[in-house]
């Protein structure tokens, strides 16, 4: 990373909403003005807005991502993972997929309450909800706020089956409820593990949990009964793709059940986030890693078709998908994951049900 990198953050620059007109930059003589007068030009803070959305489940469209209904506790994420998918979505809220992707974070303080009423609609019928579909609902704000814990409270309370996308280690503090879920196959954590490499880590997710911290989340969700499927997510040629054979060993070791993988593809406004982030982070590989993604989606940085766009296509798409094939097939042992239990919360919403179980 060179000196004058934005520290701890992923993106390394502002880039322009494009549902605003007019654009904003930091000129020069405003830059002189700043050290002329010794103040700081870009303070690098992270800012918390709480918003209040009427609603807090989504239904899922795509048929690419295995979720029916994500919920995102949060909008915007400070872990600043520069490949992210969601970071377009901040646009939709008013800010720059770059910097305020990771700077500015909205906070859904009602999300429980509003996760309640979505439980006790009449119409609701049980299906997997899915925390996160979008951003990380265990980013470091999560610590104090416990929002997502108070969610899973509900969860809990009404036994109602829901999935976890995280890669934050602070899904431990919840080990408690989680262990409760459990019981009654109603949870399911996907961790995401992009490297074993620290080195990597801290250039591609600056403020996620370690490494270190990852495999031992692993190893004890799955001492403690949860089922864990490791997400490889993405898989970038030239910089990650080297280590699926290792990786997918280590967290089978650990006690893993699946691995999933997707082919990075920069779409939206990331191509131009990540162009700018390699080139100043790997400068000597920076073309050759861009030139490897365009060929694994016909020869761009960016592939929207649903069912190809992310797994790729092409040689190297082909080497990937053989390469977790053999992976899996060499150390993952223990069969499929079974799928969560909608029973219960349906009995629970509509006890008369249970009279024409009974002998």
């Amino acid at each position: 990373m060179s000196q004058d990198s934005i520290k701890g953050r992923g993106a390394q620059k502002h880039v322009h909403n494009r549902f605003f007109e007019h654009h904003h930059e930091i000129r020069d003589d405003f830059l002189n003005f700043c050290h002329a007068e010794e103040e700081v030009a870009d303070p690098n803070k992270t800012k918390y807005i709480d918003v209040f959305p009427k609603s807090l489940v989504n239904t899922v469209e795509s048929p690419d991502v295995g979720m029916g209904y994500s919920a995102n506790p949060y909008q915007g994420c400070e872990h600043g993972c520069v490949y992210c998918y969601a970071r377009n979505s901040h646009e939709y809220w008013g800010y720059s997929a770059g910097l305020d992707f990771e700077r500015v974070i909205l906070v859904k303080r009602n999300a429980a309450q509003l996760l309640r009423e979505k439980l006790n609609s009449q119409s609701w019928e049980a299906h997997p909800i899915v925390f996160s579909g979008n951003t990380d609902c265990y980013q470091p704000i999560e610590r104090k706020l416990e929002i997502t814990r108070n969610c899973l409270k509900v969860f809990l309370e009404k036994k109602h089956p829901v999935g976890i996308i995280t890669k934050n280690s602070l899904i431990l503090r919840d080990l408690d409820i989680l262990k409760e879920l459990a019981r009654d196959n109603l949870i399911q954590v996907n961790l995401s593990i992009t490297s074993l490499s620290e080195a990597t880590r801290r250039l591609l997710e600056p403020r996620t949990a370690s490494i270190a911290q990852r495999l031992k989340t692993v190893a004890v969700l799955s001492e403690n009964n949860i089922p864990v499927r490791v997400m490889m997510a993405p898989i970038i040629p030239s910089l990650n793709s080297h280590e699926i054979l290792p990786l997918v060993k280590e967290v089978a070791t650990l006690g893993a059940r699946d691995v999933a993988y997707t082919v990075v593809r920069l779409n939206g406004q990331i191509a131009e986030i990540f162009t700018d982030w390699i080139h100043k982070s790997l400068p000597d590989r920076a073309e050759r890693i861009l030139n490897q993604i365009a060929e694994c989606h016909g020869g761009t940085l960016n592939d929207s078709q649903f069912g190809r766009r992310m797994r790729g296509e092409g040689t190297f798409a082909m080497q990937i998908k053989d390469t977790m094939e053999l992976a899996k097939k060499k150390y993952l042992k223990q069969g499929p994951m079974a799928p969560l239990n909608t029973t219960l919360y349906q009995s629970l919403k509509k006890p008369q049900l249970r009279l024409f179980d009974e002998p």
